[in-house]
Parts: C-alpha cells; structure tokens; sequence
C-alpha cells in the first residue's frame, strides 16, 4: 500500500482520538461532545470552521492557491441506541449507547486527511470536511443541506466512505449506479368488528383479513414489478387483540420496503395501497396505509465512481478495489448524492481479529454489540481522502 508517510507518523494521535469518541458515542443530533471535539482539532490545526448545520454538524475548510473548484469529504458522527457488550478499556462510557457502526473512526479517518491537508495544502481549491451528525436514522445529510450546506460550502463533488467488515484492511469495494438501497417504513392498519371468539360471526375479524393482505403484498414483488427490478417487502409485525377469546376491533401490519430505484419504489406504493384499501372490502372490514420513505437509494455517479477506483488503485493497488454487490442496507449519503456528482465507497475492516482482549462474543459485524472499528484502517482511509483530494484539486 501507498500509504502517507506522515499520516502514519501521527496516526498513534488520531488512533486515540477515536477511542476516546468510541468511549464516549452520542445518539442522532446529540453530537455535541463529538462536535465540540472535532471542532476543537480542526482549529488547533488553523482550519477555519462553520458550526450548527443539522444542529450539531461541522465543516472545516481547508482553501489554498486560486482555483475556484472544491471537493467534499463527508464523515459521520452519530452511535447507536445499544449496549456495548466489549468490555476493553475504550468501551462505551454511556449506558445504552454505542458506536456499532463505526462512525467514530469515519471521524477519525476524516480528521487524519484534515490535518495532513492542513500542513502540506498540495493542491489548488478548496476542500470541504463535512461532519455529519444522525446518519442512524436522522436524515442528517437532508438537515445539513436543508441549512445550506452546499451553499455556504460549494461542492462540485462529494465523496464517503464507510467501513466494511470482512473486506481485509487495504481492500474497497465500489461500483457505479445504485450502492445501497432505499429506506421505507409502513404502517398498515386493518379496521373490523370486534366479537366473541367464540361467535366469530357477529363480527369482522381483522386478523384474518390483516393475514389475507400480508400475502397479498408478496404478490406486488413477484407480480407487479419486473423480475430483474431487485426490491424487498419485509412484514416484520403484526398485532391485534389482547385476549384469547375475543376477536379485536382492529390489526396493524408492520415493515419496511427497499428498492434501488425511485420507480419501482413509486410502483410498490402505489399497488400497497390498491391492496389494502381495497382487499378488505371483500370481508366486510376497511383497510389505511401510512407509508413513510426514509431514505433515497444511493447511486453513484459514473464519472465520480470512476476517479475514486483509480484514486483507490494508487493507494491500494487494483486488485484490492473490489466491484462489489450492492447492498439492501441504506446510508443518508444519498441525500447530498442526489445534490451533487460524488461516489460511495466501503473500505475494508476486516474479521475482527484486530479487537483487543475484552471483546464482546460473535463476529464484528455491524450493528452488533461486539463490534470495534479496527484502528489499522485509519492511515489507509485517510490517505484515500488525501490523495483524492489532491487529484481532483490538482495543481495545474
């Protein structure tokens, strides 16, 4: 690997720092010790910086020669509502909180290039570190660029980046077009006629209507859209009544839907409501549908998705960039995708073997309480978002 000699040098540095943000994680939009930590770095390296974007985000900017063009680099902040099971000395501080993501190191990563960037500025423009807070679940790239992110911080392109566990340290994976799915809730909610269980026809059950849609739906995936249109409808809950022998008034069906395309999402809406509006009507009861689109699918940009594989290919070499499978997971990096050109890249995090004595039971997967980011990847990430910044920024 071509990694920064510098960074390597100073990366005991950084490596503290994100432990020191592991111990201490913060739920979406409560990111203040984060923020005041990152901006305090960001300053202590002469890095001028703009607060309050999304309510705790931060952007540092980094300007030098006279070109007007400008890069972004774009690093999460926010933790998990879980409890760490590790038990190592960087474990988390705060009870039912946990960086399981490894956003802590995507803010290390990024404050590694920002302040390799800040002493050397080979390059001629302007370079945008944004610090996002609640990526889990918050919409927080939505909020940072509903408060004028891209206003007050121009960006011609956009780049992120997120960890991947069982990729080896040194290995990313990228492809161009849709990266990880859309993210999409609904509520369905089935109106009967409550009765004895035991006379079922003096009333409306709607458990077994809520049983008739369930299977209904499955039919918008294997029916309705095309078979090479990829798309999940998971429903994850159902729930009517409080007793054994009494049929309910009412039956709500729970889940999630996601697609890699705006279209075939629109397609899936619009047949979940002809079915639960309508099918219930066969028996008797009444159907409502309360669908809620979290987040956009991630699509990379072709040309961005290009630049990033040869930038990955200096550092790690060719064979280490992986065209990867997307995947149904989603990252509200869309969001700032569908404002501007720009790529997503996973960097590899490996199998878990970095985690030190104390760790939690089971594999360092994430979203999983035995989780830790594996500090090895810092000086590769940060030396991706250095050298991709200078290439784009090139001096002429």
């Amino acid at each position: 690997m071509n990694l920064v000699d510098r960074i390597v040098q100073f990366h005991h540095e950084i490596r503290e720092i994100r432990r020191d943000i592991h111990a201490h994680p913060e739920l979406r939009f409560e990111e203040q010790r984060t923020a005041d930590l990152v901006a305090a770095r960001l300053e202590q390296w002469g890095i001028p910086v703009m607060r309050g974007l999304g309510r705790t985000g931060v952007v540092g900017t980094i300007r030098n020669g006279s070109s007007k063009r400008s890069i972004g680099l774009r690093a999460d902040m926010d933790a998990l509502p879980m409890q760490e099971h590790n038990e190592f000395e960087h474990r988390s501080r705060n009870h039912g909180k946990m960086h399981a993501c490894g956003h802590d190191g995507h803010t290390a990563m990024l404050l590694a290039a920002a302040k390799y960037l800040a002493e050397h500025r080979n390059f001629d423009g302007t370079v945008h570190l944004i610090f996002q807070p609640a990526e889990e679940g918050g919409a927080g790239a939505q909020r940072m660029i509903d408060d004028g992110l891209f206003e007050k911080a121009p960006c011609d392109a956009v780049f992120g980046m997120h960890n991947w566990p069982g990729f080896k340290v040194g290995q990313f994976g990228v492809r161009a077009g849709p990266m990880l799915a859309s993210s999409n809730e609904f509520t369905i909610t089935i109106g009967g006629k409550g009765a004895h269980a035991a006379l079922p026809h003096n009333g409306t059950d709607p458990v077994l209507v809520a049983t008739h849609v369930v299977q209904a739906l499955q039919s918008i995936i294997t029916r309705n859209k095309k078979p090479i249109d990829s798309a999940v409808l998971s429903v994850t809950q159902i729930h009517g009544g409080d007793a054994y022998n009494v049929i309910p008034d009412t039956a709500t069906i729970c889940g999630t839907v996601r697609t890699f395309s705006v279209e075939v999402l629109d397609l899936i809406e619009s047949r979940m409501r002809q079915i639960v509006e309508q099918l219930p009507l066969a028996f008797g009861a009444s159907g409502s549908l309360n669908f809620h689109r979290n987040y956009p699918p991630l699509i990379n940009h072709p040309e961005q998705t290009d630049f990033a594989r040869e930038v990955l290919a200096d550092v790690v070499g060719a064979e280490n960039v992986q065209e990867c499978e997307p995947t149904m997971g989603a990252e509200d990096f869309a969001f700032m995708l569908m404002a501007r050109p720009g790529c997503y890249v996973f960097a590899g995090n490996g199998e878990g073997g970095h985690r030190e004595a104390g760790h939690g039971a089971g594999p360092c997967m994430l979203h999983n309480p035995s989780y830790d980011f594996n500090d090895d990847l810092i000086p590769v990430g940060a030396t991706y978002w250095v050298r991709l910044a200078e290439k784009y920024l090139t001096k002429s």
